[in-house]
């Protein structure tokens, strides 16, 4: 039949859009909307049936809400997940790859916000290298690294870039890297008012195309300090518990009150800050200044996941401290870990090998895709209530079923495969699935596809990874990577 026969109807587009794709309050002009998109297939100033799918398949179509920045980016830099990368200057694995800005330049451009340089001596000892220590990178200068974060920083967002410095440097070098960092950055850095700790840390919104140092103080105050580490890591048992899901080290960066140790020990969460007010006195001016986020790193690795009686106190601790949690030192392949285990206790900074490959980067990708792209997601309600801390580890009620696997809390992990269709061009499933989610605020669709051929051949085709909670219902054009797909979602 001729395609006029199908022309979709200026009604049809309408009932469309409220029955179909949940649009309530869809206008006249919404309806129209459908056909101006679809312009170059208009016939007789009606759609037919294959510009009505091109049309289900736009950007304008996404599976997305909203394409923009949109949630509010006015709180505190601790009330966001931070698109955090882990040892950003690695071109592959841990162990032999080459160091280079350029891994650097692709993450910038992916969106990340969190860069870590591990800074050494160079061979000569008279300046400064990025280098995986102890291993057999090869090196590349600070400076190449420091300059491209310049020129990259807010190539595809404006908000707030952090720069984690690992330090190895001895206090001639440090000065070095101030008078680098300074000039290289100029008016991108952001140091806090006279050089203090911050009590609170700003928000995303006031540091547009700023540029944050996070780093340990300065080793040659920590002697100074050693006796509030002592006297202040009386309740800092919280970190043994993490790690029994994902193998990772933890590492937490404080406002304010925060402590460093240095690797060996370790500071609790309350707020005093006595012994940092002693460390200032003694600590270099220059290196100092630059140090908006202290570090502080506990006592080795992790050797059990959190425990119920500690689910809530890490979550308690999220609500005003940075927590940054980032893979174990042997995934030697730059493999990564699930990241919804540190986001459902709050850390903010869940670093990833971002030149690594597999589901877990999927997830991560899937997640920061949401709110524009810019790298910053505003934390759920949930994981923001002082009188009601959300317990990651309880057992809840279902509050929304997706109908269409999900990667979510563990209540909420599952996945859900359809038949085999035989070799076909248009392959049409027609299946439905139904998720429960008990806490869809943390909760990612994700949809993957393959193809297996008469040898039994796994050709994998195509993923995607999206935010639920920016899920629109309706028909939709789901994009993974050279395939398509026309997934309809519905919420129960």
């Amino acid at each position: 039949m001729s395609k006029q026969t199908y022309k979709v109807c200026f009604c049809f587009r309408r009932r469309f859009l409220i029955d179909v794709q949940k649009q309530d309050k869809a206008t006249r002009e919404e309806a129209q909307a459908i056909v101006n998109a679809s312009s170059s297939l208009l016939h007789r100033n009606g759609l037919h049936l294959d510009a009505f799918f091109k049309y289900l398949f736009a950007i304008n179509n996404s599976p997305l809400s909203s394409l923009e920045v949109h949630q509010d980016m006015d709180a505190p830099l601790s009330h966001y997940f931070i698109y955090t990368g882990h040892n950003s200057y690695l071109t592959g694995n841990q162990l032999s790859s080459d160091c280079s800005e350029v891994p650097i330049i692709e993450a910038l451009k992916k969106g990340v916000r969190v860069i870590e340089l591990d800074i050494w001596p160079n061979s000569d000892e008279d300046g400064i290298d990025v280098l995986h220590g102890r291993t057999l990178t090869s090196p590349v200068e600070l400076i190449k690294c420091l300059r491209a974060i310049r020129e990259h920083a807010f190539d595809v967002s404006d908000y707030p870039v952090v720069v984690t410095l690992e330090d190895h440097l001895t206090p001639n070098l440090q000065a070095k890297v101030a008078e680098m960092v300074t000039d290289i950055f100029g008016e991108m850095l952001f140091t806090a008012p006279s050089g203090e700790c911050l009590k609170e840390f700003p928000s995303p919104a006031s540091l547009k195309n700023r540029i944050m140092i996070s780093t340990k103080p300065p080793k040659e105050y920590k002697a100074v300090k050693d006796d509030d580490v002592v006297k202040k890591s009386r309740d800092l048992k919280d970190e043994e518990v993490w790690g029994r899901e994902v193998p990772s080290f933890v590492r937490r960066d404080r406002s304010g009150d925060k402590n460093d140790s240095n690797g060996d020990d370790d500071t609790d969460d309350d707020d005093e800050d006595d012994g940092d007010d002693k460390i200032k006195k003694n600590a270099p001016p220059e290196y100092k200044h630059l140090i908006a986020i202290q570090a502080g790193k506990p006592k080795g690795g992790i050797t059990e996941w959190p425990q119920k009686k500690y689910a809530e106190k890490i979550v308690r601790f999220t609500q005003r401290n940075l927590l940054r949690v980032y893979p174990k030192g042997t995934r030697i392949t730059s493999s990564n870990y699930n990241p919804l285990v540190g986001w459902s206790h709050g850390a903010q900074m869940v670093a990833f090998n971002m030149q690594g490959l597999g589901r877990s980067l999927w997830v991560m990708q899937g997640m920061f895709r949401g709110n524009g792209g810019c790298g910053y997601i505003k934390k759920p309600d949930i994981l923001l209530k002082s009188d009601s801390v959300f317990d990651p580890e309880a057992s809840l009620p279902v509050k929304t079923t997706l109908r269409v696997g999900i990667a979510g809390v563990p209540a909420d992990t599952v996945m859900k495969k359809t038949k085999t269709l035989e070799d076909n061009w248009i392959p049409a499933w027609d299946e439905v699935f139904e998720f429960p989610l008990t806490v869809p605020e943390l909760a990612l669709l994700r949809i993957e596809v393959h193809e297996y051929d008469m040898s039994e051949k796994d050709d994998f085709g195509g993923q995607t990874c999206l935010t639920v909670w920016e899920l629109r219902q309706g028909i939709h054009g789901v994009k993974c990577r050279s395939v398509k797909l026309l997934v309809r979602l519905e919420f129960v």
